[in-house]
């Protein structure tokens, strides 16, 4: 089955094509197509992600990424088309809040046939509602188009999905772990642990509960926060862990600690508000930083959101008495959660995996995976009543 998956959900654009095929208990599947954009330039001077802009951009780079990535997949077939009025009118429809989508749209259907491509995936949710309803309109467009069937995935079944994937940047194997499976989703715009119980019987789809969450900032978001308060560039993440890295490596110890929020809370959630107020107070202190001083104001920030982690997430294996954990987003990137949770993953005895390093930040590979799935078990959605959700749960 080939899936043709469009990501929208925040600042990356991204198109892939990727066929799956069922093969002993397991799923085999092939990167046919993969193309995708960051925003960061466009994003900054901003210090975060301005909707309109990401609005904006998504529009002004959907097709060409379609293009191409149909391109590579060696399914772009070209050929005068005429599409009947009807469709045209009802695309239009959709895409009236998206001129310029809208006009490149009908150009490159005017020149190319329907791709051989069983299904259209994209994300509905969540995260930011403008920059998902791009991807949602291009995709409905399409099924129109094409007479295709479209699948809404979630994006954080993306990124527990693309955790399991092991293989190359091309091709990669998918067998159903061990359960009870632990998911711990970390990214710029959430912090949650899922437990998965059953892989439902007759299909390949995942069955998920929603056990924890932040109650205030992501741990992405924190980090983020941090960065402009050590005055680091956008975006901050992997500035502040390069910093913390140094620090290890060049043996600072910091002579200051900072607090773990809710570590020893009797309940699976997060809290990293805290700890980024403790970070500006600790900054203001101190006033001018040396980059010493940066380095082990990372260090220690990054201890402390990795003890929080790991205690809420061992606690999270204890309670539901799993065999398998799993973490995704584009925290999961950090090398340092990474070595953290393998170790202590090992010394429990749990099956650990993560996703590989192209697919830790968001990508149209993780949403075609997850399209794959809902479409094997038919989960298909009405194009017309399909509608973006900022706020989307994964339950």
């Amino acid at each position: 089955m080939r899936i043709l998956a469009i990501e929208t959900s925040c600042d990356e654009t991204a198109v892939s094509i990727l066929e799956g095929v069922e093969s002993g208990g397991r799923t085999e599947f092939s990167i046919l197509g993969n193309a995708l954009l960051s925003q960061i330039d466009i994003h900054r001077e901003y210090g975060g992600v301005f909707p309109a802009l990401a609005k904006r951009a998504h529009a002004e780079n959907l097709v060409p990424l379609l293009a191409a990535s149909l391109e590579e997949a060696e399914l772009l077939r070209e050929d005068t088309q005429q599409l009947p009025e009807e469709v045209r009118t009802r695309i239009s429809e959709m895409l009236v809040r998206e001129p310029e989508l809208a006009d490149a749209l009908f150009a490159f259907l005017s020149e190319a046939e329907a791709p051989q491509i069983d299904a259209i995936a994209v994300t509905y949710g969540p995260g930011l509602e403008p920059a998902l309803w791009v991807g949602v309109n291009l995709a409905r467009a399409l099924s129109v188009a094409w007479n295709k069937p479209i699948v809404g995935v979630n994006h954080l079944e993306g990124h527990i999905l693309s955790s399991l994937l092991v293989g190359d940047e091309y091709a990669f194997t998918l067998t159903p772990p061990l359960l009870p499976l632990i998911s711990l989703v970390i990214s710029g715009g959430h912090t949650e642990l899922v437990v998965t119980k059953e892989w439902e019987a007759g299909t390949s789809r995942l069955l998920y509960e929603k056990i924890g969450e932040t109650k205030d900032d992501a741990v992405g978001e924190a980090y983020d926060k941090v960065a402009r308060m050590l005055g680091l560039p956008y975006p901050g993440g992997p500035e502040v862990s390069k910093l913390a890295e140094e620090a290890r490596e060049a043996g600072l110890i910091p002579d200051f600690s900072l607090p773990r929020p809710m570590i020893n809370a009797d309940n699976l959630d997060f809290s990293f508000s805290g700890l980024k107020t403790a970070v500006l107070y600790l900054v203001k202190e101190k006033g001018e930083l040396t980059l010493d001083d940066k380095r082990m104001v990372a260090r220690e920030f990054e201890s402390a959101v990795a003890d929080v982690l790991w205690k809420k997430t061992e606690r999270a294996l204890a309670k539901a008495g799993a065999r398998s954990l799993v973490i995704g987003g584009g925290v999961s990137a950090n090398r340092n959660l990474r070595q953290l949770f393998a170790g202590n993953a090992k010394e429990l005895g749990i099956e650990y995996s993560l996703p590989h390093p192209s697919l830790t930040g968001d990508n149209a590979v993780m949403i075609a995976v997850a399209g794959y799935y809902r479409a094997l078990e038919g989960t298909y959605m009405d194009v017309e009543s399909l509608r973006a959700d900022g706020n989307l749960s994964l339950m």
